[in-house]
């Protein structure tokens, strides 16, 4: 069996667990020109071939023009274009409102939050239904640490989350795959990655978060497993 069926195998699993996908839906995927995000467009792109239930798909891109300056993704609108995949790219100034609305702290947490709403309201006037977005198995067991250290609390993201306001569901169908396995097979198909620009990447919270886990995992074999299988064994957040 090859990678990418491993992958879409992977993928299949989620979306039939948590019933990600119903015929009609008209999807957004939010595509940031990382790693995860284009795998998760590729695998979605093929998946649509063979899925029991019709979806369509857009991608969208938001540039948060880090310092100011607008990020190169025509590598990612010429993939689209090759697959004949809608892809809409849009301009912001996320970082730099974020900065100035952070009052010296930590911005990544209100970028993403400003990042979050720009998406939402891009996909409802595409005419999309649902946003899907490309976290993994290691990000899951990142933000379970994040929400124990920081705030107390044993809590992660849902695989599947409604947002009646906008009328969207938010779907996460990389969730069963790890970042390991997604890196591995952007690299063998070769898909087009941005490298992001962001000033505080590798210095973030979610950095700690992924350090921990490696040093505990040299100790205490695969953590960021632990961690998911702890999700799924007590149905938190819908898991």
């Amino acid at each position: 069996m090859s990678k990418k069926q491993d992958l879409l195998g992977l993928m299949r699993a989620a979306i039939d667990r948590y019933g990600m996908l119903q015929d009609g839906d008209r999807v957004a995927v939010g595509v940031s020109g990382g790693k995860d995000s284009m795998v998760l467009l590729s695998l979605l792109a093929e998946w649509r071939r063979f899925s029991p239930v019709a979806f369509s798909l857009t991608a969208i891109t938001l540039d948060p023009a880090f310092g100011g300056a607008e990020t190169d993704f025509s590598a990612v609108a010429d993939w689209c274009a090759a697959h004949d995949l809608p892809y809409i790219l849009k301009r912001t100034r996320l970082a730099e409102a974020a900065m100035e609305r952070s009052a010296g702290k930590p911005p990544c947490s209100l970028c993403a939050k400003m990042r979050r709403g720009v998406l939402h309201r891009t996909a409802v006037e595409a005419g999309c239904n649902v946003v899907a977005l490309g976290h993994h198995k290691d990000d899951a067991a990142e933000t379970v640490l994040m929400n124990l250290l920081e705030g107390s609390r044993f809590a992660c993201f849902a695989p599947v989350t409604d947002l009646d306001r906008r009328g969207l569901r938010l779907i996460r169908p990389l969730i069963f795959m790890t970042e390991r396995e997604i890196a591995g097979f952007a690299a063998a198909e070769e898909l087009p990655v941005v490298a992001s620009r962001c000033p505080v990447d590798g210095h973030t919270h979610r950095q700690k978060a992924k350090d921990l886990v490696t040093a505990l995992s040299a100790d205490y074999g695969d953590v960021a497993e632990k961690l998911t299988h702890a999700l799924t064994a007590d149905h938190m957040n819908h898991w």
